[in-house]
């Protein structure tokens, strides 16, 4: 792979001429369509981690895409200038560099566009409905196994392309018509849901990028920037700033709801389970220090009399190791450069650095002391039951829809619900498609329905359509 083609500021439906006085570069003009997008607007009210939360502290959809978005800037500003001091690679210039960042920026806005309501449960549930339901839904088996293997892997990835090539409406059927490059950035798995190999060894293969309703456009971005079936190289740093920005932020949240002490938490991190892992003695020494560093700030908090010395030593903390994930994770990219370009590199970078120990102690924490919490599991049932209800109803109204079939009125009604861009997005589409394929776009019209819905939105057209309200 080579820059030269890797920027590719091709967009579907080709590039639209623009004002002599527009200096705006093809990338800069791709963020101000996302930031002025009704999709990206919604990002305000979707869960990150606690569903239907009512504080205003926790992340949000949205507040978590700004960090990631910032993140990935910056992890492209450090990478790229130290490519270009180091002569790593002599292709990469400053136009280079102002390209990647700008990219980098977008992607990160992007990168979680296409998730359902209620967070990442949003995509188990989705997943565990379409496992008891596909067979019911298909009666005679005319889905193809792709087909089949997009419900089955439902993915919020896989979705995000979808819906800024398709769902969102601007112009035409070709959605926000954003550059090639940055496209090809958020597809962080360039595989279909038949290529899914999560013990293949290689992160590229762990879940599907693309459905099989964009399988021609994932041809014509990948042709285009050159990538292939391989991993953009961009992705690795995009797929790090989301790591390092809910590691971090889901320990500050959970300690902020009481989920979590600051005892747990340091004595977690001090204990023979995480600090064991490490592999060598300079990483050994690394994640200590990062451990003490917790407790010295917390003695600090209490020095200055500080309200709250818990919280706040540990808020003092989450921006040292972000500091210090950062930068592991550019220096992950650099060492691991070659691998990378050429399409060989089969890790995260945080998990090829030294920070691995941090990095998998963070998850491992936040899954035992908050995820796994009482609360959660609460919120966790009632956003299940919510979704399930939803898609009980849409689904089996949309099965019989635009067939020969009649449908009963509520049926009529439930379809009314949907919106008339994905109805027109879907009719322009299964136009002179075979049975199989007009099936299965009538239940992707019914998962894109569910993911352009808030968490408020769910909630309230669950309790109107249950009788509830």
């Amino acid at each position: 792979m080579n820059w030269n083609k890797l920027l590719s500021d091709e967009r579907a439906g080709g590039r639209r001429k623009k004002q002599s006085d527009d200096l705006r570069t093809e990338f800069q003009r791709d963020y101000h369509r996302i930031i002025g997008s009704a999709s990206f607007r919604r990002l305000q009210d979707k869960t990150q981690v606690f569903p239907l939360d009512k504080s205003d502290f926790v992340r949000t959809r949205l507040t978590h895409s700004l960090e990631v978005s910032s993140f990935a800037k910056s992890l492209g500003q450090s990478c790229f200038t130290r490519i270009i001091k180091d002569n790593i690679d002599p292709e990469v210039d400053e136009s280079v560099k102002d390209a990647t960042c700008s990219i980098l920026e977008c992607a990160g806005l992007l990168h979680d566009i296409g998730n359902p309501p209620f967070g990442h449960f949003g995509e188990t549930a989705i997943r565990d409905w379409f496992s008891e339901n596909l067979d019911r839904l298909d009666p005679n088996g005319i889905l193809s196994p792709q087909m089949r293997g997009d419900l089955l892997n439902f993915e919020g990835n896989a979705q995000a392309l979808r819906l800024l090539t398709k769902l969102h409406y601007l112009v035409d059927e070709n959605g926000m018509r954003l550059t090639y490059a940055l496209l090809n950035t958020i597809i962080k798995y360039p595989v279909p849901s038949v290529g899914i190999d999560k013990n293949s060894g290689n992160i590229k293969n762990k879940k599907m990028g693309y459905y099989y309703a964009e399988s021609d456009l994932f041809e014509d971005i990948t042709s285009s920037t050159g990538a292939g079936n391989m991993r953009y190289p961009l992705t690795y740093l995009l797929e790090a700033a989301d790591d390092i920005a809910y590691k971090t932020a889901d320990i500050e949240d959970a300690v902020k709801k009481g989920l979590i002490s600051f005892e747990d938490l340091i004595g977690d991190l001090k204990s023979e389970r995480y600090s064991g892992a490490c592999r060598n003695d300079e990483e050994k020494a690394e994640y200590e220090a990062l451990v003490e560093k917790l407790a010295e700030l917390r003695k600090r908090s209490e020095t200055r009399g500080v309200s709250g010395p818990d919280v706040n030593a540990v808020q003092n903390w989450i921006i040292h190791v972000q500091t210090y994930l950062l930068r592991r994770a550019t220096r992950s990219f650099c060492d691991n450069y070659a691998a990378i370009m050429s399409g060989s590199f089969a890790s995260d970078l945080l998990s090829a650095s030294k920070a691995r120990p941090i990095s998998e102690a963070l998850s491992d924490i936040a899954y035992k002391r908050a995820f796994l919490s009482k609360q959660i599991l609460r919120t966790e049932i009632a956003a299940g039951t919510m979704l399930d209800f939803l898609l009980d109803k849409l689904a089996y109204a949309a099965v019989d829809f635009d067939t020969d079939k009649k449908l009963s009125s509520i049926d009529k009604k439930l379809m009314s619900i949907i919106s008339d861009n994905y109805i027109q997005n879907y009719r322009f589409y299964s136009k002179d498609k075979d049975e199989g394929e007009k099936l299965y776009l009538r239940l992707l019209l019914v998962t894109d329905s569910i993911c352009g819905m808030t968490d408020s939105y769910a909630k309230t057209l669950y309790q109107e359509l249950s009788g509830i309200s």
